[in-house]
């Protein structure tokens, strides 16, 4: 039990570095969180002008989720950490993005961590994720709507994925139907926006 705990907390506070706040004091930028969404993202760090910091913000983001998982599936079998742990442990990362105990529990949307908790999760997966959002952000410019789509669709890739949908990994499949409540969840508010037509689209900078 203990190493299972250790792993887990690993990761959360691994999820827990806010890098759209950490890259944008580095590279002497405003505070994400005082502009735009006020999402501490790499989508809200592009809106300060420099496509430089939001790429280094979504890679880190990304890798934060990879990282943890990917961890317990090369080293964790010596421990007796198995599928309830790597799908425990990819959770607890993202979960670190939204509530970072370093940040006062405020944290961004997810995105990001969530697309590298996948593609550990399973790299056919990750692409397939990643090929839905572009479709959606390249067709309709929204970043949060592209999320949104990918979020809901990732679990059922991960059944198709399988030859016989029981024999996936029933954890992993439960962490992936969560962490894709969480997100449509966090959305609630571009979902509002989108319907009203006032959602920025991918580009737009702070006002």
């Amino acid at each position: 039990m203990t190493y299972p705990l250790l792993a887990t907390v690993a990761a959360y506070l691994i999820g827990s570095l806010s890098f759209a706040v950490l890259v944008s004091r580095l590279m002497g930028l405003n505070d994400p969180r005082t502009y735009g969404s006020k999402n501490p993202g790499a989508t809200n760090v592009l809106r300060s002008g420099s496509k430089a910091a939001a790429i280094i913000t979504l890679l880190l983001d990304a890798f934060k989720g990879w990282l943890p998982v990917m961890a317990v599936k090369w080293w964790g079998g010596a421990y007796g950490l198995g599928d309830g742990s790597v799908a425990l442990v990819g959770l607890a990362a993202f979960l670190g993005h939204l509530y970072p105990v370093f940040f006062r529990f405020q944290g961004g949307k997810g995105v990001a961590t969530a697309a590298g908790v996948i593609l550990a999760f399973e790299p056919w997966l990750g692409l397939a994720a990643l090929a839905t959002w572009l479709i959606i952000a390249i067709f309709f410019r929204y970043s949060s709507l592209a999320s949104i789509v990918t979020a809901v669709f990732a679990p059922a890739y991960f059944l198709l994925g399988n030859r016989v949908a029981w024999d996936a990994p029933g954890v992993q499949v439960l962490s992936l139907a969560v962490m894709g409540l969480l997100l449509v969840w966090r959305h609630s508010e571009n979902i509002n926006r989108l319907l009203a037509g006032t959602e920025s689209k991918l580009g737009a900078k702070k006002k």
